[in-house]
This record gives structure tokens, C-alpha cells and sequence, in this order.
């Protein structure tokens, strides 16, 4: 049942599994588990560690299988990072746009913890040919054929990364989340965490990575997640990466009757892609304009 303390999640789509973390109780910088969105295109795997295996390949000098014990036996690095749905907001497009009908709870923020996608990369050793790095995930299945981006059959969920981003220091695999081992939803036993960039990035129950010579024009790189980008007057497409400076405001709910006059705390979150956000300004609504404030967290 739930609380003022304990909100519900709000389920956008039971089958597959996509639930919306409510905006509106945020009342601290890290998101708890129990309450954080999940974007699933198909059904969560159930993968069991003993059995699931990490290959690397492709463009690589030694092609390589891990288990999780070894992966877990690197040195490990925690890194706390905010993950967004690009498809966050979408109820409030005007005309409406396909797809999950999102509020402003497709967002979240944790400390994940794992391995540098760069060192796993390095025992493999990257050829100089290398373009990019490919993530392939366990969920696989079709796109409905009712959609206008329908699949051409069954699909795994991959998508790829440039190999600058790749060997980032803000890509890792992780296994932990909020210092607990990934749960199903969320990716377990391995999921990526890409720092600065959208969730379609963040591959989860990752199974292959394949460095690739080549750009890798998978569904959903080419299909869906993408924008057009115009150069030299022609449209191109472009896949969607770094996520936009954004702020939201939690409390006052929209729709709220505030009474004229009196102080009000106001609740809310901003984040960016790559860059840091320093400061934040709100408007006071009582036409003098844009106040400026400080984030306590940065």
C-alpha cells in the first residue's frame, strides 16, 4: 500500500514491464531502487550468473569470454550518474508523439558501480581499425508491427558507442546499483552505464560486445533514437546520444493553488549531458522576473 513516505510506482505498460518513477515525491538526490523507473522493450530476461557469459570481439587482437566472478575480481570503480528515458515528457508534446506517453519520471539518479568499459576493451586489445563498440543485450523480440518503426522480425536490443565514449572514464559495466547487486529490471547480472547520455545507451544484461570497423546501423541506432540533422541543406540522420540541460519542478504539483503571499519551498531536479550544471534560476510568479539559485548538489 502505498504511503506519503512510500509513493506507488506508475505503470506506463505492464507488458513488457515499463513503470515511471513519481516525479513528484522526489525528496532526495539519489533515487532508491524500489522506486526507479524501467524502460523495457521486451521482457526482462532471466539470466541466471552462474550460467551467462560477457564475449568480446570483432575488431579486437584477443577475443575473450568472462564470467561474472572475474569481471567482479577487477578493480572496481563507483560512479554516480543520472539515467533519462529520451522519450521523458512525452505527454506534454504538442501535436502527441508515438510512443510511451511519459510525465517527468522516466529519470533517475544512483551510484553504480563496476569495471571500466575501456579495460575490459584493453584486454582484448582494440584494433587501430576500431570505429565503434557494439552492446547487445539479452531482451530480444519484435517490434510491434502496428508501428510505423516496426522490426523486420526478432531483434536483440544493441546499440553502439564511438570508441572515444567507449573508453570514457563515465562508461563502465556495472553490476551494483545503489550498492546492491543490478536487480532483473534494471539489468542484472551486467548493464552499461554511459555517463552524459541518454538510456538507450545504458544496454542492459549485456551479453556481446563486438568492436566494430564500421558504423553500426542496427534498428535501434538507425531506426529508432535518432534525430535529423541538417548539413549542408540535406537532412541526415543522427543517433541520439548526449541528453539536453533540462530542469523539472517536483513540488508545487502542476495544478497546485498556492496562497498569494506566503514563502513555499519549492522541490525540484536539474541535470545535463556532459557538461555540469552550477546553477539554476526559478521564476518567484509575481512578474519581477527570474530569481537566481544555487543546486546544493552539483
Amino acid at each position: 500500500m502505498p504511503t506519503p513516505e512510500r509513493p506507488s510506482l506508475i505503470v506506463r505498460q505492464k507488458s513488457p514491464q515499463n513503470i515511471e518513477f513519481p516525479f513528484a515525491s522526489l525528496s532526495d538526490w539519489l533515487i532508491p531502487t524500489e522506486l526507479f523507473f524501467v524502460r523495457n522493450h521486451f521482457a526482462s530476461p532471466d539470466l541466471d550468473a552462474r550460467d551467462w557469459r560477457l564475449r568480446v570481439g570483432g575488431a579486437v587482437e584477443r577475443p575473450i569470454e568472462l564470467d561474472l566472478d572475474s569481471i567482479k575480481a577487477m578493480r572496481s570503480t563507483t560512479f554516480t550518474a543520472v539515467v533519462e528515458c529520451a522519450g521523458n515528457g512525452r505527454v506534454y508534446y504538442e501535436p502527441p508523439k508515438e510512443g510511451l506517453q511519459w510525465q517527468n519520471g522516466a529519470v533517475g539518479n544512483a551510484p553504480w558501480t563496476g569495471v571500466l568499459l575501456r579495460e575490459i576493451l584493453e584486454m582484448a586489445g582494440v584494433k587501430r581499425t576500431a570505429r565503434e563498440v557494439l552492446l547487445v543485450g539479452a531482451d530480444s523480440g519484435v517490434v510491434d508491427a502496428n508501428k510505423k518503426t516496426a522490426s523486420p522480425g526478432p531483434i536483440a536490443f544493441a546499440r553502439s558507442l564511438p570508441l572515444e565514449k567507449a573508453m570514457a572514464h563515465s562508461t563502465i559495466l556495472a553490476y551494483s546499483m545503489n550498492e546492491e547487486a543490478l536487480t532483473r529490471d534494471h539489468g542484472y547480472p551486467l548493464r552499461a552505464v554511459v555517463g552524459g547520455w541518454f538510456g538507450m545507451a545504458w544496454v542492459k544484461w549485456i551479453t556481446h560486445i563486438t568492436v566494430v570497423e564500421q558504423p553500426f546501423l542496427g534498428y535501434w541506432q538507425a531506426r529508432d533514437y535518432f534525430r535529423w540533422e541538417r548539413s549542408l541543406g540535406e537532412p541526415r540522420l543522427v543517433p541520439l546520444a548526449e541528453m539536453e540541460v533540462k530542469a523539472q519542478i517536483a513540488r508545487p504539483v502542476q495544478g497546485a493553488h498556492l496562497i498569494a503571499g506566503q514563502p513555499y519551498r519549492i522541490f525540484g531536479a536539474a541535470w545535463s549531458g556532459e557538461a555540469v550544471i552550477r546553477q539554476v534560476q526559478v521564476c518567484t510568479g509575481d512578474g519581477r522576473g527570474w530569481r537566481e539559485g544555487r543546486l546544493l548538489e552539483t
